[in-house]
């Protein structure tokens, strides 16, 4: 009984300590953001022209077009590599090979502005120009990691008689991968790709190292925004980056919920048979 009393009061301090720390600082940010005054301490009335001002903004329609594609190459190369890279892993019997794959750790452990000035001094150093290319390679550096960890443990729950069939019927190595093992590990995958972007989306430090004189992302142009001081545009802006986050995980909910169903539907179906 006092354990679930105990259990219970944990609980409800961590309900507390997430509404103090996430949902009321964002719901204050998001409600100033609709502030008549571009003072935040004072609230004077309610309207939307700081977030018409934002869509009538041809510059800062650039940077978020310049942001989401940093994103998306980001996650394309990270997912394919960190998903190899999982996959390698998992097949090599060799010590080097592994003590090689479990290097991809480094960027978690590493500080961030360590990493952002090795990758300055190398771009730098060879010849490589700094802009889009650069950030997308820095930024594949700190999110590979992540769908490395995520992919490796769906590939640990995989069961490995499914692959040793699908060789036994005839199949080859490749036809095995494509058709086989990605599609069994699809969800961690996916889960890999979705954090990949979310953090490519909001990388600043490394973002700020790499990028040239003509390239910025909103991170960027929100903390060079924060430097004359806190306005409703401010707020603005981070509320519709917020809004693009929760878009994305609804999306990846909806997708995942629809993969989970299917694969409901066709267990059901090989019993039925």
């Amino acid at each position: 009984m006092k354990k679930k009393k105990v259990v219970k009061g944990i609980h409800k301090f961590y309900v507390i300590l997430l509404f103090l720390f996430f949902y009321l600082p964002v719901g204050v940010m998001v409600a100033f953001s609709f502030n008549t005054s571009k003072a935040n301490v004072v609230w004077q009335g309610f309207t939307t022209k700081w977030y018409a001002e934002l869509m009538t903004d041809i510059e800062l329609w650039e940077i978020f077009g310049t942001t989401v594609l940093i994103a998306v190459l980001t996650t394309i190369f990270a997912s394919v590599i960190g998903t190899m890279g999982a996959i390698g892993y998992k097949k090599s019997r060799s010590k080097i090979a592994k003590l090689i794959t479990n290097s991809v750790y480094f960027p978690i452990v590493i500080p961030e502005i360590v990493l952002a000035v090795a990758l300055f001094m190398i771009f730098n150093t060879s010849g490589f120009s700094l802009g889009v290319p650069a950030i997308v390679i820095g930024n594949t550096t700190i999110c590979l990691p992540y769908v490395y960890i995520t992919v490796k443990s769906r590939l640990v729950g995989m069961e490995p008689s499914i692959e040793e069939a699908s060789l036994d019927l005839g199949a080859d190595r490749i036809y095995t991968l494509f058709h086989i093992t990605i599609p069994q590990i699809m969800p961690g995958i996916l889960s890999g790709a979705f954090m990949a972007f979310s953090l490519s989306l909001d990388e600043l430090i490394i973002t700020s190292f790499l990028a040239d004189a003509g390239t910025t992302t909103l991170p960027m142009k929100v903390y060079s925004m924060m430097k004359k001081g806190i306005s409703p545009e401010i707020n603005a802006l981070t509320t519709v980056i917020f809004v693009v986050s929760i878009f994305c995980v609804a999306v990846y909910l909806i997708v995942d919920k629809i993969r989970s169903l299917k694969a409901v539907r066709a267990k059901k179906r090989s019993v039925d048979l």
